[in-house]
């Protein structure tokens, strides 16, 4: 999403990490996703790696260079990521384990944590004036995969703030739905 944003053309992969393709292995040894393949071959993995390096190739365009500001964008861009990780936690849970030994206690504390998270986000929701950052990008990126794989937990209800964020950055950001996680 923020390559596109930003106009750094990406040539994209979809793969299926369980399968542990040799493309991704070879590029990142945690098999993770996702792995940004520079033109010189080295490999950049994880979110916000990689969005540096987004930041470096833009000229700077993707974080505000005020201390405060970046701060605030790399809190941000931390409870996204967060968000992610336990939403993540809890689909690996399920698609790893046979579905008798899949642990409900550690689902329900990864459920915890993912609302813990949208609730301090809820909170802390930025305003979306000017150009979007990487907080935003991270954010609007946990927001969509909440939706595509946990509609149940309906994180709009309850969270004017993150709605009406997400409707800015869908107008701020054009294609945002095409870009974002898909199944």
């Amino acid at each position: 999403m923020a390559a596109h944003h930003l106009g750094i053309a990406l040539d994209e992969e979809v793969v299926a990490t369980s399968e542990e393709p040799d493309a991704l292995t070879r590029a990142n040894p945690l098999g993770k996703i996702p792995t940004l393949v520079l033109d010189d071959g080295t490999a950049v993995f994880d979110s916000r790696p990689i969005m540096a390096e987004l930041d470096r190739m833009s000229g700077g365009k993707l974080y505000p260079r005020n201390g405060e500001r970046r701060r605030t964008a790399e809190r941000l861009e931390a409870a996204a990521d967060g968000l992610c990780d336990a939403l993540v936690a809890s689909v690996y849970e399920r698609r790893m384990r046979p579905a008798e030994k899949v642990h409900t206690p550690w689902l329900d504390y990864q459920m915890r944590k993912a609302v813990r998270a949208l609730d301090w986000l809820e909170a802390e929701a930025p305003a979306l004036r000017g150009r979007p950052h990487g907080g935003h990008f991270a954010l609007a990126a946990a927001l969509a995969y909440a939706d595509l794989r946990f509609e149940a937990l309906n994180w709009r209800r309850g969270r004017p703030r993150l709605r009406r964020f997400i409707d800015r950055f869908a107008e701020t950001v054009p294609g945002y739905e095409a870009l974002g996680p898909r199944a």
